[in-house]
């Protein structure tokens, strides 16, 4: 079994557990030349944890995985893996590995000495070798394989093969570029649960980037969602889901339905047409205007026994989709059609056909407040 390395040796060969953080960003920058790439950051990544950075294209995720594999040079800031700083060490020093999106396989090389490799380069002896290499192929199911070159193989085994090479090394960071996004959707979807499983098995602080947020959901302990060269937020899977600290968040995680409301000086929240709708404040709240956010999955239509908190809206299409039926609803107070997603037996009795009028509501705490500006003559602040 390929185990990572938790302890180190000190002074007399007492092991010294390692730090709770093994990786520790602390105001680290990128610019190139001139232009700011990251802006200046602080992230800790906690040992044996499954880390994603998500964002879209050009946000800065994969220049974050760059100064912590050592590629590219921080412009400031401190980088430390396991205690200690490795800020100007360069990659081969670090007790890191990655795997690219191209997995960068030896062609004229079987599966067996594509593992092989960096221990070679490392001179650990052929005894210990060959355990490691055993390890490494039983771990990614390609016990049978080793004799294979990259081309007999699929897109997926070779990924396999790459993650193993990663690997054997022990490394106390695995790095993870975008691996899968060179897969169709059904065999993304199946190695997804192979590295998740892979890492429950190794116990290696795996830091993941991919721009897909649900391959980021099904698999990573806490995601950072980065945004122009910043972190937006960080949390768990939940967390950035159901509680998001900005619009940019909702937006890009998962559907979102966005309200523009005010709260009017008897306490009652409505949107711009003037419609009372839940919200999961107090009369008390300093905001006299927001965005309210409502997920697809949150929205459901009136009952009879439902208050006055209901708005209304016209269906424009009504889609079946197995478990769920997702319905866009034209309304009145936002500019873009309410999207909802419906189990079966949960209409009440309402014609979700195109073209009928229907009646929906939510529950206070399935929304939540963002972009949140105060009353005249006080500071704006963020939701």
């Amino acid at each position: 079994m390929i185990e990572p390395a938790h302890e180190q040796q000190v002074g007399g060969g007492v092991p010294k557990s390692l730090p709770r953080h093994t990786i520790e960003l602390r105001g680290v920058s990128k610019r190139y030349r001139g232009t700011q790439a990251l802006a200046p950051l602080d992230l800790e990544i906690r040992d044996g944890e499954f880390f994603c950075l998500l964002g879209p294209s050009g946000c800065g995720k994969t220049t974050t995985l760059n100064l912590i594999g050592g590629f590219v040079e921080a412009t400031s800031g401190e980088i430390v893996i396991q205690g200690e700083n490795v800020t100007n060490v360069p990659p081969h020093q670090r007790n890191v590995n990655t795997v690219f999106q191209s997995y960068a396989l030896f062609p004229h090389l079987t599966v067996r000495d594509n593992v092989a490799f960096g221990l070679k380069m490392s001179r650990v002896v052929a005894r210990e070798a060959e355990v490691r290499i055993r390890e490494a192929l039983e771990l990614v199911r390609l016990t049978d394989y080793g004799q294979h070159y990259p081309a007999q193989l699929s897109g997926g085994q070779q990924q396999r093969v790459a993650v193993a090479r990663a690997l054997v090394n022990r490394p106390a960071v695995l790095l993870l570029d975008e691996p899968l996004g060179a897969l169709d959707l059904k065999l993304r979807k199946q190695l997804q649960v192979e590295l998740a499983r892979i890492h429950r098995d190794v116990g290696t602080t795996f830091v993941f980037v991919t721009h897909d947020q649900e391959e980021a959901m099904a698999m990573a302990d806490r995601i950072a969602v980065m945004n122009d060269g910043r972190i937006e937020q960080v949390g768990t899977p939940e967390e950035i889901y159901a509680r998001p600290n900005s619009r940019f968040v909702a937006d890009f995680v998962g559907e979102s339905n966005f309200f523009e409301v005010e709260k009017r000086a008897d306490g009652v929240v409505v949107t711009a047409t003037g419609s009372p709708v839940p919200c999961p404040v107090g009369s008390d709240a300093p905001w006299r205007r927001a965005t309210l956010m409502v997920r697809p999955e949150a929205i459901r239509f009136a009952t009879r026994e439902d208050n006055r908190l209901c708005l209304k809206g016209d269906v424009l299409q009504s889609s079946f989709l197995g478990s769920v039926t997702r319905v866009a609803i034209a309304c009145a107070a936002t500019q873009v059609p309410v999207l909802a997603t419906v189990p079966h037996g949960k209409r009440h009795g309402q014609d979700l056909r195109a073209d009928s009028t229907v009646s929906f509501t939510w529950d206070p705490e399935d929304s939540v407040v963002l972009d949140t500006k105060q009353s005249a003559g006080k500071k704006e602040e963020s939701g």
